[in-house]
């Protein structure tokens, strides 16, 4: 299994985004290949992809999961921020997620970050107990959100 940095948009990236994206949410919309180059050239985010070693019948190695990375420094130091993590249904169960989050600490560690935090709904049991293997803990806190109405 292979994990990528992305840092350019290509056609194959924006073909699995959109496989991938109605995956991981219901309510997420399409992105067009200029919502991938706009979400690419954000300096504080870092998308990391998985492919299988196992080639497809095309002899290609798709990206079949991805997972964002936010970093962001505050004045109390650099954090970063897991969001967007999925894997395609036909590759879960083989270590992909997991791949995934270890490649994203890395980085997180690379670019200075004190603590890596994410969240997750607790009926996603499975990814729950990913995000524990990997050496996340449950915090004693509670998460707001305002929505905010595009006009």
């Amino acid at each position: 299994m292979t994990i990528e940095l992305i840092t350019a948009p290509t056609p194959e990236l924006h073909e699995a985004m959109a496989r991938l994206l109605p995956q991981l949410s219901r309510s997420a919309k399409p992105m067009s290949e200029a919502d991938v180059e706009r979400f690419l050239a954000q300096g504080s985010v870092h998308l990391f992809v998985f492919r299988p070693d196992a080639a497809d019948d095309e002899g290609n190695h798709p990206i079949l999961g991805m997972l964002s990375l936010a970093t962001f420094e505050i004045p109390t130091g650099v954090r970063a921020w897991v969001e967007d993590v999925v894997v395609d249904e036909a590759a879960r169960g083989q270590g992909a997620g997991q791949s995934l989050v270890v490649a994203a600490i890395e980085h997180a560690k690379k670019v200075g970050a004190r603590t890596v935090d994410l969240t997750s709904r607790p009926s996603r049991e499975a990814a729950n107990r990913l995000y524990q293997r990997a050496g996340f803990q449950l915090r004693e806190t509670n998460v707001y959100r305002v929505t905010l109405e595009k006009k």
